[in-house]
């Protein structure tokens, strides 16, 4: 990557914003489980940060997607990863579809609103039976006149009790799985919609997060994004975004985590010397480090290919399966080196021990992810007839 004046003005701008908006209130806002998304979502509008990539004539910024991974790597310096969570919901997974698929009405009355801060975006795909594997969804959408009437229980959904709007996959037909859903934007508004009290979650405890219920919900059909049928390829070009803004959203905070780690063993005496002289422990620290690096380039790489029009379903997937497991690495390794202080709630190391866990789940599990590397690197079994 070669990052220009642009990238590193953007680079300074998200991060003074998390230094003055987000990180004096993140342990307030752990504690209460939630943040002021909507406040806090409108500061981030009006700085145009919640449109880096979307087009100018919708309020966005217009800028290809290394302007959006230069946004999440800063967005990961935040101190915990709730906040960044919901963020990367409504720039990186509720809207791309909307952007690149939707109609102008769509983008206008949605789209347009969510760049601004106005509204709050949620994805709606998984449901309790059907998480990495989206093709296993059940909830429908039938016509009924000029209206689809919504039925079925979504699950997971992060930002849904602030959010105004869905982006929403259900079936539209009776056709193969992979040939039937399509994507439909589903105000919140909308009669018949139930959002469930939020779930008590390990970690990301300042996103919020719940169950939602679609009951005879009736939404126009010209809230269709693209055309029907097309939503499970959508939803899987969106899920290339959402993977690289997890791995992107990763670095700063393991970094942070390794350079906290850092100071505390120099200062930390043990068996009359200072831990971080242990071989062990400063070898391990320079391997974490040096991990973190490999992700940063892999990322990097993705998203220079990505930016050039090609395919990054392999890489992409690479960086998704790292992060979520380079994570666990550091947040185990170094909260061992804090000993007792490790274990306190409040630990830099304890915080992404709980929120990196997140990283080999959604947006795909590991499992589905080898399951794509395999796939392209043409290794995986085929199905017996």
């Amino acid at each position: 990557m070669q990052f220009t004046q642009e990238h590193e003005e953007l680079r300074r701008t998200v991060r003074n914003f998390v230094d003055k908006e987000l990180n004096p209130h993140v342990r307030e806002w752990e504690d209460a489980g939630r943040f002021p998304i909507h406040e806090v979502f409108k500061k981030m509008g009006d700085l145009g940060l919640l449109g880096v990539t979307k087009p100018e004539e919708f309020g966005g910024m217009g800028l290809d997607y290394s302007y959006g991974m230069v946004m999440s790597e800063e967005m990961g310096r935040v101190h915990c990863g709730g906040v960044p969570l919901a963020v990367g919901v409504q720039t990186d997974m509720a809207t791309p579809a909307i952007a690149r698929f939707g109609s102008d009405e769509l983008r206008r009355d949605y789209l347009a609103p969510a760049i601004a801060g106005d509204m709050v975006a949620s994805i709606a795909v998984s449901e309790p039976h059907a998480g990495s594997d989206v093709a296993a969804v059940k909830t429908t959408a039938v016509k009924d006149g000029d209206d689809y009437l919504i039925n079925g229980t979504k699950m997971w959904i992060t930002n849904s009790p602030s959010a105004d709007f869905f982006c929403l996959l259900a079936n539209t037909s009776d056709a193969k799985p992979h040939v039937n859903k399509s994507l439909i934007v589903v105000p919140k508004d909308a009669a018949g919609i139930t959002v469930d009290k939020p779930l008590n979650k390990l970690g990301m405890r300042s996103s919020e997060t719940a169950q939602v219920f679609f009951d005879n919900v009736r939404v126009p059909q010209r809230n269709l994004i693209g055309q029907e049928g097309m939503g499970f390829m959508m939803q899987m070009m969106q899920f290339q975004e959402e993977r690289l803004f997890a791995a992107a959203n990763s670095l700063k905070g393991m970094e942070h985590v390794i350079d906290e780690t850092i100071a505390y063993a120099k200062d930390r005496k043990v068996f009359g010397m200072s831990l971080i002289d242990n071989q062990s422990v400063h070898f391990r620290l320079a391997e974490l480090q040096t991990e973190v690096e490999a992700l940063r380039a892999l990322t990097y790489q993705a998203c220079e290919m990505y930016v050039n029009g090609k395919d990054v379903l392999q890489l992409a997937s690479m960086a998704k399966l790292k992060v979520g497991r380079l994570s666990r690495e550091v947040a185990d390794s170094c909260l061992q080196y804090w000993g007792g202080n490790g274990f306190m709630w409040e630990n830099p190391a304890g915080q992404l021990y709980r929120d990196g866990r997140l990283g080999s789940i959604g947006g795909g599990a590991d499992e589905v992810m080898l399951g794509i590397i395999c796939k392209t690197m043409d290794i995986l079994p085929g199905k017996k007839k």
